[in-house]
């Protein structure tokens, strides 16, 4: 397998790559993550995803004896897109995209890499307000370009191999998940001791629907709870080392099923 950075080559190679390559475009954000993690870490975390999942791959395609049926083509990889949609953030900061923008960004960007020859392009998606915006953007370009497209966010793919895993707070918001994952990857941009969060009461209708299957929202509770979900005091770098190799296991995996079953 050969893996790029699309910054990083010409427009000649470009098209080459994407004659029978596949594109990958990472997702973040910039909004507040309470008071112990940085603004990007939406956008830091994806990238390191990506970043070992291309890894895996890499090692993969190098051993002969790997549980691969083929090799996963050219990946052509895109600069992480920062932004995306936070008004729920606003409270404290953040850098947000309306809904109709972000979703406007989603087709000039896919636009682009069809025009530009890709035919096969995965959204690799790094913050919870872009979700159901992003798989929308891509059910409704292909319904009107001759593209093949996936997309998911990084704590969804999984290879459900690891007992470190919490489902009831994963992914949360700069609460335990997010957090180790931090401290696992960027260490220096946790600001610790994390403090504790003091309970809240009552839990906030976004995170505890009153009924399976609801979406609820209510005025004001971003901002009641503190910008976090749930108590991050208990993360750690080991625990976050696993749940990181667990997201990368598996999307290295997705991406190998996207790229066998789109070419």
């Amino acid at each position: 397998m050969s893996q790029s950075k699309l910054s990083e080559l010409t427009w000649q190679e470009v098209r080459r790559a994407g004659e029978k390559g596949l594109a990958l475009l990472p997702v973040g954000s910039q909004e507040q993550h309470a008071g112990h993690l940085p603004m990007g870490t939406d956008t830091l975390l994806v990238e390191k995803v990506v970043d070992r999942a291309l890894d895996i791959l890499d090692q993969e395609a190098s051993v002969s004896s790997a549980p691969s049926a083929a090799p996963v083509q050219d990946i052509v990889r895109l600069p992480a897109l920062p932004f995306g949609h936070s008004p729920h953030h606003l409270f404290a900061a953040a850098v947000s995209l309306s809904a109709s923008t972000l979703g406007a960004v989603f087709d000039d960007i896919l636009d682009s890499l069809v025009t530009s020859g890709y035919h096969r392009i995965m959204v690799i998606n790094g913050h919870g307000g872009n979700d159901e915006i992003m798989r929308l953007a891509v059910k409704r370009f292909a319904l009107r370009a001759q593209v093949t497209v996936a997309a998911c966010s990084y704590w969804t793919v999984t290879a459900g191999d690891d007992e470190a895993e919490r489902p009831d707070v994963t992914p949360g918001h700069a609460g335990w998940f997010e957090t180790s994952l931090m401290l696992a990857a960027h260490p220096a941009l946790v600001r610790t001791p994390v403090p504790a969060r003091a309970p809240v009461e009552p839990p906030p209708l976004f995170d505890h629907p009153p009924h399976p299957g609801l979406t609820v929202e209510r005025h004001g509770e971003w901002e009641r709870v503190a910008g976090s979900t749930d108590d991050a005091s208990g993360a750690d770098a080991d625990r976050g080392h696993r749940l990181l190799h667990e997201r990368a296991l598996g999307l290295a995996r997705a991406i190998r099923a996207f790229d066998a079953a789109s070419r």
